[in-house]
């Protein structure tokens, strides 16, 4: 279900927490596009290039094409490496024009763009990789690009959240129980209703799946035999429980407000020697009879 993420073109949004990480299922997808043969290039903003391709083998790491802004992020040192066009030329650059191939972007983070831009330009930058500008004499074939981009959701407002979340046609949200990664995946296609999915995981020590068709068990705790268990029952002034001799009492115990089947056989069937009860009234001088207007007694 995961891999699944890599088959459409767009953006994917890969929202974490402070106590779920994003950045090695970010590194995961990003092998699965190596070895799909796709081309990947990474924007690394958050941590270093050396931290980032740890735990790659060395046939990964040659095929990733990496931009390095957390070194020198404002070129300070004057390395002539600055982009003239801002993200917007960086991000471009990253395409690749000449190789046909599928293009998988991977930002590392939205979340340090959004504090280095305003949200409307990285989104109008985001928008531009999926569209050809006619306007720059651009006449190659439109290629399929994707764009992974990890957010720090706890760092950021509705307002960015809910910016970026529009313009991605799948969302990744992290979470988990009992040490056990999940991901809510929800998907968004042209003309059709957004679905949702569960999907259980876990990531191997080289960046490699481990798509898992539930949750975990829940580990039922073991009593410590040093500890002494008290019984909460003992020295009680009641019985919580009934013996046998007092269980078969109160079963056989007639409630007075229970309508059982002897009565309701002397209700329904009397006997025939049954006296029979009659009712006899004799109207009183003040008794009402007069069933056209009962309230004349009231001298309205």
């Amino acid at each position: 279900m995961l891999e699944s993420l890599l088959a459409v073109s767009g953006l994917v949004l890969l929202r974490d927490s402070v106590q779920w990480e994003g950045r090695s299922l970010l590194k995961a997808l990003i092998k699965k596009s190596v070895l799909c043969g796709e081309q990947v290039h990474i924007l690394g903003c958050e941590v270093s290039e050396e931290e980032f391709r740890e735990g790659f083998d060395a046939s990964i790491n040659s095929q990733l094409v990496y931009l390095d802004l957390y070194r020198d992020p404002l070129n300070w040192s004057k390395t002539g490496e600055a982009f003239p066009g801002g993200l917007l030329g960086v991000l471009r650059a990253m395409r690749g024009k000449t190789d046909p191939r599928p293009v998988t972007i991977a930002l590392d983070s939205l979340s340090w763009l959004l504090l280095h831009l305003p949200c409307t330009t990285l989104c109008q930058t985001l928008y531009a990789l999926n569209y050809q500008d006619s306007s720059l004499g651009d006449s190659s074939p439109v290629q399929q690009v994707r764009v992974l981009g990890l957010l720090h959701e706890e760092l950021h407002g509705p307002g960015p959240v809910g910016a970026l979340s529009s313009l991605a046609q799948s969302e990744v949200t992290l979470s988990g129980t009992a040490g056990q990664a999940s991901a809510h995946i929800l998907y968004r296609r042209p003309q059709q209703h957004p679905t949702v999915k569960t999907q259980w995981f876990s990531i191997r020590p080289d960046f490699s799946l481990d798509l898992q068709g539930g949750p975990p068990l829940a580990s039922q705790p073991h009593p410590d035999p040093h500890i002494f268990q008290v019984d909460p029952t003992t020295h009680l002034t009641f019985n919580l429980h009934l013996s046998k001799k007092e269980k078969e009492a109160k079963d056989n115990l007639t409630l007075p407000f229970q309508f059982s089947s002897e009565k309701q056989q002397a209700l329904l069937c009397p006997s025939l020697g049954q006296a029979t009860s009659y009712i006899f009234y004799e109207p009183d001088v003040y008794d009402d009879l007069d069933q056209e207007d009962p309230d004349d007694d009231l001298d309205i």
